[in-house]
């Protein structure tokens, strides 16, 4: 970067951990030559000064959102508050002029998605979501295997993420476990895994038919209490969470839940949470593509695998987490020709440095670094976003109804 360069004025909204890091510390330190933190805001200020401490900023503090955008003016707004309440920063970030980057899902109802769309029409501004696994690269290898047609046109995919009982586990503990506040995991977690199919096969879903249950965490549970650090089951629970034992996690959350009453370890069995752990879905595309998917969040791993069927062969390929099969570790992506004697051909692509297996890198540098090239059109905008939580919404609604959905019946979304 030229030394006359401006960097851009940005202001960051929900100071958790992925905003504290991924947007906050990792992002200064990593692309501080192209960007300025101009303002910080959480309703929980205490959070937000130890999340400023974190960053290394001096940037001041709001609790007011409205008042942050009069007077610091930025030019780029962060969202990564509740799922919930995305819509209300991101449409009063565009209407003051500035653009936005979201971290997904975009938001969590119809409505929602339609105020944001309107807004960004009628601003101008962008909408960037954070869909960080486009850019892992064995992602971005498996995107240009199948748009050089190496096994012809896709006709079906296979698609299981598995969350382990650490992470899985952490969705339950947390606000995520209510369906008002994060969509349940069908919009949440699984807005990753179908945006990855609408980018993958450059196309929209149409219809799902899907189930979800809870059979695993919440009322299944075998004993429950309050939150894990108050617990009279600590010693016998399995999924005992020990924030204390984690500096960042507890000075981030374990004070400033005085404030506002939120604690990080509450419990995986609470009987109130409303959300399924074990979820299958049948999805189909306008380009006639038919994709089988499941998610899971109590599994003894942490990955996925993922299968696309042509008419001309098969590739496939299998993620995981910690994996000890491979030094170093690596992702094996299998292409399969119909009718070839020969071996499959087996690529392998090991992992990077940086979250998301060196996809939040990459993304960060498209977003942030002058000149950036998009061949695989990698950066997503609202429209993707807005489909990857309609695929989600249709799985939720199907689920509970029994019947099929079909994307249009939510809401209009030639008019997306």
């Amino acid at each position: 970067m030229s030394g006359t360069q401006k960097k851009l004025r940005y202001a960051l909204v929900g100071t958790g951990n992925r905003g504290t890091t991924m947007w906050g510390r990792e992002l200064l330190a990593g692309w501080g030559d192209y960007v300025e933190l101009v303002a910080i805001c959480d309703l929980n200020l205490m959070r937000a000064e130890r999340a400023r401490q974190m960053m290394g900023s001096g940037a001041p503090l709001y609790r007011d959102f409205a008042q942050l955008l009069v007077e610091q003016k930025p030019e780029l707004v962060i969202v990564c508050t509740r799922d919930s309440n995305h819509d209300e920063i991101i449409v009063a970030a565009m209407e003051a002029g500035a653009d936005v980057i979201s971290e997904k899902p975009l938001t969590t109802t119809t409505d929602k998605i339609a105020r944001i769309r309107e807004a960004e029409r009628r601003t101008g501004r962008r909408v960037d979501v954070s869909f960080n696994y486009r850019f892992a690269p064995t992602a971005a290898k498996m995107k240009e295997l199948i748009d050089a047609g190496t096994i012809g046109d896709v006709t079906s995919v296979d698609f299981h993420w598995y969350l382990d009982n650490r992470h899985g586990a952490d969705y339950f503990r947390r606000w995520h476990g209510f369906t008002a506040e994060s969509g349940s995991l069908f919009v949440h977690k699984a807005t990753h895994h179908f945006d990855l199919l609408n980018w993958y096969l450059d196309s929209d879903p149409v219809e799902v038919k899907a189930f979800g249950d809870l059979v695993h965490y919440g009322k299944n549970g075998p004993f429950r209490g309050e939150r894990c650090r108050t617990c009279p089951h600590a010693g016998e629970c399995p999924y005992f969470f020990d924030l204390a034992a984690d500096p960042f996690l507890d000075a981030l959350y374990e004070e400033p839940s005085a404030v506002d009453g939120y604690v990080r370890d509450a419990c995986v069995f609470r009987e109130e949470i409303d959300i399924p752990d074990t979820m299958v879905a049948a999805i189909k595309y306008k380009s006639g593509v038919k994709v089988s998917y499941s998610l899971n969040t109590y599994m003894p791993m942490e990955g996925h695998h993922i299968a696309f069927n042509g008419h001309k062969g098969r590739i496939e390929m299998r993620q995981y987490e910690k994996q000890t099969w491979t030094t170093p570790p690596a992702d094996e992506i299998v292409v399969m020709r119909s009718f070839d004697e020969h071996e499959p051909e087996r690529i392998w692509m090991p992992h990077q440095p940086g979250g998301h297996f060196g996809g939040d890198n990459r993304m960060r540098d498209m977003i942030f670094k002058p000149g950036s090239n998009d061949p695989l059109r990698q950066r997503a905008g609202s429209r993707a976003g807005a489909m990857s939580v309609l695929t989600g919404l249709a799985a939720l609604k199907s689920s509970r109804s029994g019947g099929s959905v079909r994307l249009q019946e939510l809401m209009d979304i030639k008019a997306l």
